[in-house]
């Protein structure tokens, strides 16, 4: 599907209630709001995004509340050949920490990020600061994580905010060339989803929402 600026779009039409929605609708950015949906990695498949379609995510991406004017985060990019090597690493690391396991599950493991055609790790960098609680500097890191997902969405990609257990373990985060006092705030998948996107059940936010009253 493609809008009226022609800027494609992954998802499908929906039915809510009386009314066709379209998944990622880039018509408006209330649209997109209302509308994003996530590609599953599973299913991604190439083309993954150019140059210049990556060089305006993290243009986008930066643009986010950022108290201080710190940028605690930066980015760590994985395409063509680096994912299978990095898939090497994970492995090892895997075997070490589950020799029992067998080789289905070490290929799986090494498979992780060979699953979209980019991996775009992004990294927490929040120190200790004076003025700026550590807290702020890492929601500032998630909030990157999801421009990136609004900027490629609106860019006609796939793409999908994950963790797994790499964003956890030590000794990945050594061989991603993180500081100690670095965290992986995610790893986000970047490709053309090869299946329709499903949606998911939403919460009411009438249910989510106190209005507070003095006693």
């Amino acid at each position: 599907m493609v809008n009226a600026g022609g800027i494609a779009f992954s998802g499908r039409a929906r039915q809510s209630g009386n009314i066709m929605q379209t998944f990622n609708d880039t018509s408006s950015v209330l649209a997109l709001l209302g509308t994003r949906k996530s590609a599953s990695a599973k299913a991604m498949t190439e083309p993954g995004p150019t140059a210049g379609q990556l060089a305006e995510i993290l243009a986008a991406a930066v643009r986010v509340p950022d108290h201080g004017k710190l940028a605690p985060w930066r980015f760590i990019l994985w395409e063509g050949a680096a994912r299978a090597a990095f898939g090497d690493v994970m492995k090892a690391r895997w075997q070490q920490l589950h020799p029992d396991h067998g080789e289905q599950t070490l290929g799986f493991v090494h498979g992780l990020f060979l699953r979209a055609p980019t991996v775009l790790g992004v990294v927490s960098a929040a120190k200790e600061n004076p003025k700026i609680p550590l807290w702020e500097q890492q929601l500032s890191a998630a909030a990157v994580c999801m421009n990136v997902l609004y900027a490629a969405t609106a860019l006609g990609l796939g793409c999908q905010w994950n963790t797994d257990w790499v964003v956890y373990d030590a000794e990945i985060a050594a061989a991603m060339g993180l500081a100690t006092h670095e965290k992986l705030a995610g790893l986000i998948y970047l490709g053309t989803p090869s299946g329709p996107l499903e949606d998911r059940p939403r919460p009411d936010p009438a249910t989510l929402l106190t209005r507070w009253q003095a006693s």
